[in-house]
């Protein structure tokens, strides 16, 4: 029997506390506002607030060991108090509820629920009132239980397991599938534990899987959706002993990730922040609801507001900037609308960015830029944009030997610098390291007059760093801990230059978590920029960052025909758009169909902001030869500039239909008509009884329609 502690609702989302009688557990039940008499579940076992597992506790049983860390005996000791709920007038709602543990220490469970966002955040910690340390080899940042909580018993063959898988070039694939096929089902006594732990090991944090799982209970039309925030090695766990299901996740445990922390006595660790939603929907929506919990956060220049376009000169010289290159470009682009121009890797260099490894001293090269950078800058400026600069700054190169051989300043693995192929890493916690790229960046960034930074980081450290001084340290927690300085230098950076706009790039997309997010303006999608399916991948991110966020580029090509334009730019539709190429690509009639593209994109500026996607075409299998078609439906979102517009987003692939059918519902009601279009002669578009007919459609097509 479960005795109800609170009930709570913000927006369109409910939170329950329930306590297990029998085992005095505490959980915590997410379902949508208005769902709340529909919860039956009560026949498993309570999923506590917090899991946790510290050294000396007895693992638990189960077949668990290497497996799972989950319901350790540190968990069986965990003594609930009751939630206590505060209001604020800012709309914001907290949820407390503390948890102790009888030896001296005690966790505190936090749930954040706001109106300025569509999902919940969860806050965990541990404080250590006892006179010893305790060392933790597992705590979660979220867990939630009793799922689903619409149903009782096995619920057979209705739950849905939605993870993005992710690798280079080719980010966020869905990968959608029934509990059932992962082995997800309780034992025939129930005794053994069942659990399907994945995650990403090392510094990038989108690699192989993206920080993100949802569960669809497909009879109540219910999906729940959770992301960790922290950018080194992160676990989630799907777990099931009994007739109910358990999500939970944080930094990557003992087993998993090879972390371990002590509290020592006085102190406290937080966990890192999770965020959380439940929606009436499907993964789409619920993985929107997550990722647009970053937008209570951003802090960015007034001039962001219209999403500018970018110019960037990578595709251009492909790693080899000078001062030729980028003014010949500049004039070549000033009359296209853009509004910022990058200059790219290499400026440092006199080879091309791929064979180079010239990292850590930073000084332009005065080969190719005769003059420096500040000239440069101010032809920029001078043309009405703003300038930017690319960054690698937390490696050292082994072409500059004075960083590459500086042991003292760089990451240690058994008493070794850790190298990968031609980088070493800086030691983010070292305060001298700090002060130094202090001088290199920020000075550089600010004598230079630099409006834009794009910071490329582009290797993984691994399993985990040693710690200067402190050998009992894990490798786990040592990772952690660099991260986390990498990123409180981004935000000296922030406070030391305001105005600077950050890109986040990790060959492409390997950093794409709410911890960065809120650090940079915009990040870059992928490293797929002139891939076919560019804009398959760009749609995948509408379930991990806000499009807004999301550099997309369309790469212009002498030798390309003028037609495939469309199709750039309307992947480029898909985010913000950002062009580069063949300085001299940008004229006659590209031009033209690049005017006519960046009129639509202004156009479609707040609702590619404020909006809710849904995705339209048959399923894809290959990405390398894709085939059929894709469209993305954006309908923009109540109460703002894009209210009651729809922008639609065509693309066709290989064996394309001549025809498309696509269904706008209610977003083409009240009178919809079609106020722009963006297409190649020979499309034709029409709106009729709420469906959106596009023919005339051949391969590899790009259609754009404003509604």
């Amino acid at each position: 029997m479960r005795t109800m502690l609170q009930q709570v609702t913000v927006g369109e989302t409910t939170a329950i506390y329930r306590r297990d009688d029998e085992s005095g557990t505490v959980e915590l039940l997410l379902v949508p506002a208005g769902r709340t008499t529909d919860v039956t579940r009560d026949d498993c076992a309570a999923e506590p607030l917090v899991q946790a597992k510290i050294v000396g506790d007895d693992y638990p049983f189960g077949f668990s060991q290497g497996r799972t860390m989950r319901n350790s005996q540190t968990v069986t000791r965990m003594e609930f108090g009751r939630p206590r709920v505060f209001a604020d007038d800012d709309g914001t709602t907290t949820v407390t509820t503390r948890i102790d543990d009888p030896r001296g220490w005690h966790y505190e469970h936090v749930l954040t629920m706001t109106t300025k966002s569509p999902a919940v955040e969860i806050h965990t910690s541990v404080v250590n009132d006892s006179a010893e340390a305790v060392t933790f080899e597992m705590l979660s940042s979220f867990t939630l239980g009793s799922i689903s909580p619409f149903a009782t018993g096995l619920d057979a063959e209705n739950l849905t397991l939605h993870r993005l898988r992710s690798t280079w070039s080719a980010e966020g694939r869905l990968l959608s599938q029934p509990v059932e096929d992962l082995q997800l089902e309780p034992s025939w006594q129930r005794f053994s534990a069942n659990s399907v732990r994945f995650g990403s090991v090392g510094s990038f944090p989108v690699r192989e899987w993206v920080p993100f799982v949802g569960l669809t209970d497909g009879r109540a039309g219910v999906t729940w959706a959770a992301a960790t925030t922290h950018a080194s090695s992160w676990q989630i766990e799907v777990y099931r002993r009994d007739d109910g299901l358990s999500l939970s996740g944080g930094i990557a445990d003992r087993e998993f990730g090879q972390w371990k922390h002590t509290v020592r006595p006085g102190e406290r660790f937080d966990a890192p922040k999770a965020v959380v939603a439940v929606v009436a929907g499907g993964v789409d929506e619920a993985a929107q609801a997550v990722a647009a919990n970053v937008r209570q956060y951003l802090d960015v220049p007034e001039s962001e507001n219209h999403l500018p376009i970018i110019f960037n000169e990578f595709c251009s010289t492909w790693g080899v900037p000078t001062e030729k290159s980028v003014l010949e470009q500049l004039d070549a682009v000033k009359a296209l609308g853009v509004e910022y121009f990058v200059i790219d890797a290499g400026w440092f260099d006199d080879a091309a960015f791929e064979s180079a490894s010239r990292f850590g001293k930073w000084e332009v090269s005065p080969a190719a830029f005769p003059h420096g950078l500040k000239p440069v800058v101010d032809a920029i400026h001078d043309a009405g944009l703003k300038a930017g600069i690319w960054f690698e700054f937390e490696v050292a190169g082994r072409q500059e030997p004075d960083c590459f051989n500086k042991t003292a300043w760089l990451l240690k693995r058994d008493g070794l610098p850790i190298t990968s192929g031609n980088r070493r890493w800086w030691d983010m916690r070292n305060p001298e390291v700090r002060d130094y790229l202090a001088h290199k960046v920020i000075d550089m960034l600010r004598d230079n007059g630099f409006d834009y930074m794009k910071v490329d980081y582009n290797d993984t450290i691994g399993i985990g760093c040693e710690t200067p001084g402190q050998p009992e340290m894990s490798l786990g927690e040592g990772l952690y801990d660099q991260v986390q300085a990498s990123q409180d230098f981004f935000r000296r950076i922030r406070e030391e230059l305001p105005d600077l706009m950050i890109e986040i790039c990790a060959s492409g997309g390997h950093r794409l978590v709410q911890s960065f997010m809120e650090i940079g303006a915009m990040a870059s999608f992928s490293d797929a920029h002139e891939c076919d399916y560019i804009p398959v991948v760009a749609a995948n991110m509408h379930r991990m960052i806000l499009p807004r966020q999301s550099q997309i580029w369309a790469v212009v090509r002498d030798d390309d025909p003028a037609d495939k334009l469309y199709y750039q730019i309307c992947s480029g539709l898909l985010g913000r758009l950002c062009f580069s190429g063949d300085a001299n690509a940008f004229s006659g009639e590209k031009n033209d169909i690049i005017n006519d593209g960046v009129a639509l994109y202004h156009a479609a500026a707040p609702i590619i902001d404020y909006g809710e996607s849904a995705w339209h075409g048959p399923a894809m299998r290959s990405y390398n030869h894709p085939r059929g078609w894709q469209a993305i439906v954006r309908r923009g979102e109540a109460g703002t500039s894009a209210d009651g517009r729809v922008l639609v987003v065509l693309h066709t692939f290989h064996d394309a239909p001549n025809t498309v059918e696509i269904p706008l519902g209610d977003a083409a009601s009240n009178g919809a008509a079609i106020a722009d279009e963006f297409h190649r002669n020979g499309v034709d578009v029409t709106l009729a009884d709420g469906t959106l007919t596009i023919g005339g459609l051949r391969d590899f097509d790009g259609v754009a329609v404003l509604l």
